[in-house]
């Protein structure tokens, strides 16, 4: 089980416990808004109606309930020596809906987000909108967080020639007279050709003249930058379409290295880091009214909304903090 998040809902926090992929709000939590909150919950579990809702959930989402046991609960509800917790329900019927735990400070009673909402509405709808917004919120920053450090790290990689200098310039890059002596052009692989065209040597040069770190890595196309990287691939298709257009190799050296030459300048101009500001404006949360957003929810309702909550919140007031 992992570590609770927290959620503050109208002053009051409220954990939030992921449990196999699925998230379960702490009911005990929940009830600290309201007078009487040490018993509301097995108020509101012994309730026909909370009972009925709980056997549909569990017949959804779990296999292994236990129909009997829920019938027996659901024929003695309402009756006034009829008492039920949310330990007992879920010992006698096998429900993965409401769990309780143990501890001084992580301890209560904690129940599948939906259940929770239900709870919620029995307490109060206003709450239970409070409880909905913030627990989106919570959701929703979880995942730019996710989508923030996966974007992060894809800029950060892009931006590689940017923070630093190209990885391949910080070893010995021996050059070749290219101008002059295009000889080595006749016998060079096309793995070479494309060597030359961006780095200005052979594998072989530069193995030659950095052996100890051609013993740790397998060629300088493994020090390269992203850019180079991303050059190079061009060249590779480049070239293929060249050779299939029966273009010599002379011309074809040419020609890649013309185009490396203009690819490597145009990605130093890129400027990563205003992308990467870009894109950490876009992935934040916006901060907004939330009190404003809840009154608008609100309005929704028509005139029986106040006369809703007096009926449906017979569980007591909120406290006033």
């Amino acid at each position: 089980m992992s570590k609770d998040k927290i959620i503050n809902v109208q002053g009051y926090e409220i954990r939030v416990s992921l449990v196999n992929n699925e998230d379960f709000i702490s009911l005990t939590d929940m009830v600290k808004a309201f007078d009487d909150g040490n018993s509301l919950i097995e108020k509101w579990i012994r309730n026909i109606n909370t009972i009925e809702f709980l056997g549909v959930w569990e017949s959804m989402y779990n296999g292994d309930f236990k129909l009997p046991e829920f019938e027996e609960f659901r024929s003695k509800a309402g009756l006034n020596s009829f008492t039920l917790s949310p330990k007992k329900w879920a010992e006698f019927t096998g429900a993965i809906g409401i769990f309780s735990k143990s501890g001084r400070h992580g301890g209560g009673t904690f129940a599948h987000r939906d259940i929770a909402f239900e709870f919620g509405s029995w307490l109060s709808p206003q709450f239970k909108l409070f409880l909905i917004k913030e627990f989106q919120r919570l959701k929703e920053l979880e995942s730019n967080q996710y989508n923030l450090e996966w974007n992060v790290k894809r800029v950060l990689t892009k931006a590689n020639y940017a923070l630093h200098t190209e990885a391949i310039k910080e070893y010995i890059l021996p050059q070749l007279n290219i101008e002059h002596d295009k000889e080595w052009i006749i016998y060079a692989n096309e793995a070479d050709l494309l060597n030359v065209a961006l780095f200005g040597c052979t594998a072989k040069m530069w193995k030659e003249a950095n052996p100890a770190i051609s013993q740790k890595v397998k060629n300088m196309r493994d020090v390269a930058s992203i850019n180079e990287l991303t050059v190079l691939s061009n060249l590779e298709s480049l070239n293929s379409i060249l050779i299939k257009n029966n273009v010599d190799k002379r011309t074809r050296f040419d020609q890649l290295r013309m185009v490396a030459d203009a690819q490597m300048k145009s990605l130093e101009k890129v400027d990563f880091m205003k992308s990467l500001k870009r894109l950490t404006n876009d992935t934040y949360i916006k901060e907004g009214n939330s009190n404003a957003s809840i009154s608008e929810k609100a309005s929704e309702f028509d005139g029986s909304f106040g006369g809703a909550i007096s009926k449906i919140s017979k569980a007591g007031k909120p406290k006033s903090k």
